[in-house]
């Protein structure tokens, strides 16, 4: 058996025809195609308003600036993410307040983040890990409380509903990624998603060195060259037409994982009820996931580990521009146990079969 990847796009002829028109018409940065990219994203996701940005990184930082967020505000970041969500804070200026999340979600613990809000909280951010979602009624209820802004961090999150509305809708602002290993891919990318026009215009200004508008040279404000192109708007709308597909063989790959998987020592994790997932990785828990990960790359098949935990990050022990409380369990006991199987779009029966074969001869 070949080696059966964890995840790789689902990249064909569509996306080449769409590339050979941008680079016949010369059009290369943002032209029709990224209107056409955007309008999509607005119908599929219900949001009034969205801006595309060379990656979701930068959405992020343009979001937390749009609503005014900087030196001197605290944001709150679940412990488990990954890094891009809490460095892009530190970038804005403002610092990282980290929370644990919860074990049946693996998202942002609304008791926990309760505790962490202070008179510095400006805003809190629910990351929708692995397509699945926050619990959304009870995180808007405690923002709305403390009248803290609610930026959403749904780069995982294209396609997820949280009672029937898309994720990324819910606050001040929301962000939707597109990088290579993600649902829908444009190679690299990313959407900054709001329901106030004002928030959307600050975002595009940002991205535009602080233009209104391309093409002249007076500047409002202070900007940055986060512009999305034409080819990656090529691969978008590709990518988004496709999208129900891509959707359907996710769940198909969940299913058949749920059905033919019998090993006591792999764990299914439970997806909330108010959540329409979107399978981006079909993911357990297990108590041996050293040994367990070996003998699947034994056997020449790709697993994946859960995001490190923020609190253990390296690069922020030392730091004082985040904020680490304590241990954190939930999220530790997650990583501990959490791991993603073959979950790629172009994944065959066959090799399911082999997969699901493996797991049930496993023993640690």
């Amino acid at each position: 058996m070949n080696p059966i990847i964890q995840i790789e796009p689902w990249i064909d002829n569509s996306e080449l025809v769409q590339l050979k028109k941008v680079i016949k018409s010369t059009f290369v940065s943002e032209h029709k195609l990224n209107q056409e990219f955007e309008d999509k994203i607005k119908k599929i996701t219900g949001s009034k308003y969205a801006v595309s940005m060379t990656n979701g990184t930068a959405a992020t930082f343009c979001a937390l600036k749009a609503l005014g967020i900087g030196k001197g505000d605290e944001v709150i970041v679940p412990n488990m993410t990954f890094i891009a969500s809490s460095n892009a804070v530190i970038f804005a200026g403002a610092t990282p307040v980290l929370c644990d999340i919860e074990e049946d979600t693996m998202c942002m613990c609304p008791k926990d983040l309760a505790k962490r809000i202070t008179s510095k909280t400006k805003a809190i951010m629910p990351v929708h890990l692995y397509g699945r979602s926050c619990n959304m009624a009870e995180l808007r209820k405690i923002a709305a409380a403390k009248k803290i802004k609610i930026i959403e961090d749904a780069a995982q999150g294209m396609g997820v509903l949280y009672r029937g509305q898309h994720v990324g809708t819910f606050g001040h602002a929301g962000i939707l990624s597109f990088y290579a290993n993600k649902t829908i891919t444009c190679g690299e990318g990313g959407v900054v998603l709001a329901p106030n026009k004002r928030v959307i215009e600050d975002c595009y200004k940002m991205k535009n060195h602080g233009r209104a508008k391309k093409g002249v040279f007076v500047h409002e404000s202070i900007g940055f060259n986060f512009s999305f192109t034409e080819m990656q708007a090529a691969v978008g709308v590709s990518q988004l037409n496709k999208l129900k597909r891509v959707i359907a063989k996710k769940q198909k790959i969940y299913n058949f994982y749920k059905k033919h998987i019998d090993n006591e020592y792999l764990i299914d994790i439970p997806i909330n009820k108010d959540t329409t997932p979107v399978h981006w990785f079909s993911s357990y828990y297990t108590d041996h996931k050293k040994s367990f990960i070996k003998h699947m790359k034994n056997h020449n098949i790709q697993t994946r580990e859960f995001f490190y935990p923020l609190n253990l990050q390296p690069c922020y022990k030392k730091s004082n521009l985040i904020k680490i409380k304590d241990d954190m369990p939930v999220s530790k006991k997650v990583f501990d146990r959490g791991i993603s199987l073959p979950s790629a779009y172009n994944i065959s029966t066959n090799q399911l079969k082999y997969v699901c074969d493996t797991i049930n001869k496993f023993k640690p």
